[in-house]
């Protein structure tokens, strides 16, 4: 039962490539430089028109964090433009082959878009700003130095010459590019780091921008497809002439193990295929259930093989002498990504050309699946991005756009646009892993902690999605908010004697990247243990914390900073109780204290105060929406989401099973956003780390009880 699915070259490589390998692997890329410079364009990021207008390019996707305005705004802040008269583009895949790369990375996921790319594209804005200065220098005969620009004008104080971005567009063009122009002290910025609007809000409140759901062209017909309701099943057979002369049906096709009904619009594919007779080999996999994968993640917590993440001293021998010993077992249930928009493509095949539109969080590895789907080559490929109703890791995956061409490839000449029922994506998914984790702590005659083991039993996401990202067997993500150092999440405490590892367990159900990935049940089950430590010897959670921190002095910032807008220490409102966390990940601190009150089976979160170091803070108003969002997300999944396994299958199909939170339902949230620099940090998923575990401390101390599996709806626990 330890299954790791087996790959083939084509899912080995739009795997790695949605993972964040981009087009590393497998992929024909074109030899030479193909499509040429725009005229207007400086450098690769901007491009400036005459009547002053400018507009810089963004790869990274837009998903609702904000990515693109905050890079905008880094772009602009080098630039020294005017912010009223920009606006963006986006590059698409093809052309970035076409020019050998130049853009780079496309991958938005793991808050990565502004903290893996700041630096190159500041150097694009700066890089364009003294290409403009050089062309207006050099039409004056002037040097540089003497020149001085404020919002796209550029100004000689000695000869009171002044001219405008746009009138030396052109001549700047024609001039190098700078390599590693000087940035500027982000203490200095004017555009970056303020609280900007954001350039995509007005297309979105008046209809004008675009996803992919809304995407139509003439001759277009529409597809839903289904495949076998247990992961690993197989396509026995259908019969299409059962439904073949219902009212718009055009094609009914097979690709793969998958059945697909092509019509003349969605619902009528749709109503065809839910009368569409279909035969499956469900194989072994329908015999598994939530409580034989919970019987197999058990028993991995007594394991004597397991890869070890992170290690101090002789944590079995500080637990063996201990004056007092505590243990817990926690378990964490799968999460369903439940993006709003439905996956989604649009294809267009011939045999000379593919063209796919879609809403992907990594677009070239949409590119990547068209390639490999197709069977064209590169130079024949395009992929066109827009926007995304929802990512949150799902769409990294391209397995929706190898469907959509692999069914547009049966009607060459026509688009297809394939639309995945909310039933087909909830159950024929990826979820955030399923893990268990056995805690033991230990305690010297004096109350100190002197050990500390912690057993993580469960999937690996690399096993599936990256195998070779293994090492030597051991998935690193695993450990993530949980091992000695590293961006990807740093152990916040020093315990003299330390054992963290991982007993891989990998059933059939497919794990994958979900907001906050690996940090979400790991910060639960060391923020909720360490608040079981603290109230095992009688001291207080907060000052527990504090004593084995001394050496994480920005951990402890974030700790400190919530703390103390909280007024942690001092009596809450009547009836109202404090819960805390801290974590680390993704390059930035967080933490968070909920203030919660419980009666009966009845909770109401008040209010959260959440901080975050991110480094550098790029739009400080986005910063407090995402980390408003992202208490959304965490406590959803906290209170009504996971997903169970009956007969081999995903139980939850819609949001009737797998709920979310309502408006009345939401906290107050006070951000602190406390960017100390020197690091960039990333902003989307964080604070979706300290979510559950400060409300479930807060839980546990209005109310006595511990609640150690999920989600609360379990347990007769709702929101109110």
């Amino acid at each position: 039962m330890n299954y790791v699915p087996k790959m083939n070259r084509r899912s080995f490589v739009i795997g790695t490539a949605a993972a964040g390998g981009g087009l590393a692997l497998g992929i024909p890329f074109p030899k030479t430089a193909g499509a040429q410079a725009d005229a207007s364009e400086l450098g690769l990021w901007v491009r400036i028109k005459p009547d002053d207008s400018v507009v810089i390019r963004i790869v990274r996707a837009e998903m609702g964090q904000g990515s693109q305005t905050g890079l905008a705004q880094l772009v602009a802040e080098e630039l020294g433009c005017d912010w009223a008269k920009v606006t963006t583009e986006v590059p698409s895949p093809g052309q970035n082959v076409a020019r050998k790369r130049v853009w780079g990375n496309f991958n938005s996921s793991g808050s990565r878009a502004i903290r893996e790319s700041h630096q190159y594209v500041r150097e694009g804005g700066a890089a364009a700003r003294m290409m403009l200065l050089q062309a207006a220098a050099n039409e004056w005969n002037v040097p540089v130095a003497e020149l001085t620009v404020d919002k796209g004008t550029i100004t000689h104080k000695g000869s009171n010459r002044s001219t405008s971005y746009g009138k030396v567009a052109d001549a700047a063009a024609k001039l190098p590019v700078p390599e590693k122009p000087a940035l500027k002290d982000p203490k200095s910025w004017t555009i970056a780091g303020k609280p900007i609007k954001r350039l995509d809000t007005a297309g979105k409140v008046n209809g004008s921008q675009k996803y992919s759901m809304d995407f139509t062209m003439p001759g277009m017909l529409c597809a839903a497809m289904k495949e076998c309701p247990v992961q690993g099943g197989k396509l026995v057979s259908f019969d299409a002439a059962k439904v073949e002369k219902m009212p718009g049906v055009k094609k009914v096709v097979q690709a793969g193990d998958t059945v697909t009904v092509i019509a003349d619009t969605w619902w009528q594919a749709k109503t065809a295929l839910a009368a569409l007779p279909i035969q499956w080999d469900e194989g072994p996999n329908a015999k598994v259930s939530s409580a034989s994968i919970a019987e197999w993640l058990k028993t991995g917590l007594d394991a004597e093989e397991a890869f070890v993440g992170n290690k101090q001293g002789d944590a079995a021998a500080a637990i063996s002498s201990a004056a007092k010993k505590i243990e817990a077992v926690y378990a964490y249930p799968y999460q369903n990504h439940a993006c709003m928009e439905p996956l989604n493509a649009t294809a267009l095949y011939t045999a000379d050309k593919c063209e796919v539109w879609t809403s992907t969080q990594n677009a070239e590895a949409a590119f990547g699946a068209a390639v490999q789907a197709s069977g064209l080559p590169a130079t024949k490929i395009e992929v066109h991005n827009t926007l995304l109703g929802g990512g949150f890791g799902r769409r990294t995956r391209s397995d929706f756009v190898i469907h959509t061409v692999n069914v547009a490839k049966q009607m060459p000449g026509t688009p297809i646009k394939l639309i995945r029922s909310r039933e087909d994506d909830m159950m024929n998914s990826v979820y955030h892993p399923v893990t268990q984790c056995r805690l033991v702590g230990a305690f010297d005659k004096d109350n100190n902690l002197t050990g500390l083991q912690m057993r993580l039993s469960g999937q690996s996401i690399l096993a599936y999605a990256r195998p070779e990202a293994l090492e030597q067997g051991k998935d690193p993500a695993t450990f993530q908010g949980l091992n000695a150092g590293g961006a990807e999440g740093q152990f916040g405490y020093t315990i003299p004697n330390l054992l963290i590892d991982h007993a891989m367990r990998n059933p059939h159900i497919l794990p994958w990247f979900w907001r906050g990935v690996n940090n979400n049940h790991n910060a639960i089950y060391l923020e909720c243990f360490m608040d079981e430590l603290a109230h095992a010897v009688g001291q207080d959670p907060l000052e527990f914390r504090r004593k084995l921190m001394s050496k994480h002095p920005k951990h402890l910032a974030t700790l400190n900073a919530v703390a103390e807008r909280a007024d942690w220490g001092k009596p809450a409102p009547q009836g109202v109780f404090r819960g805390i966390a801290q974590h680390m990940g993704y390059g930035s601190y967080v933490a968070a204290c909920a203030e919660v009150s419980v009666n009966g089976n009845d909770v109401k979160v008040h209010r959260i105060v959440a901080a975050t170091d991110c480094g550098h803070a790029v739009n400080p108003a986005q910063i407090e929406r995402q980390i408003a969002g992202s208490f959304v997300y965490g406590l959803s999944a906290l209170f009504y989401g996971g997903n169970t396994v009956k007969d081999g299958r995903i139980q939850e199909t819609n949001f009737d099973t797998f709920g979310s939170m309502r408006i009345a339902e939401m906290p107050k949230v006070e951000s602190i956003i406390m960017p100390s620099g020197g690091f960039w940090g990333g902003v989307g998923e964080p604070t979706i780390f300290v979510a559950a575990p400060s409300v479930l401390n807060a839980i546990f101390a209005a109310s006595g009880k511990r609640f150690r599996t999920f989600p609360l709806k379990d347990h007769g626990l709702r929101m109110v």
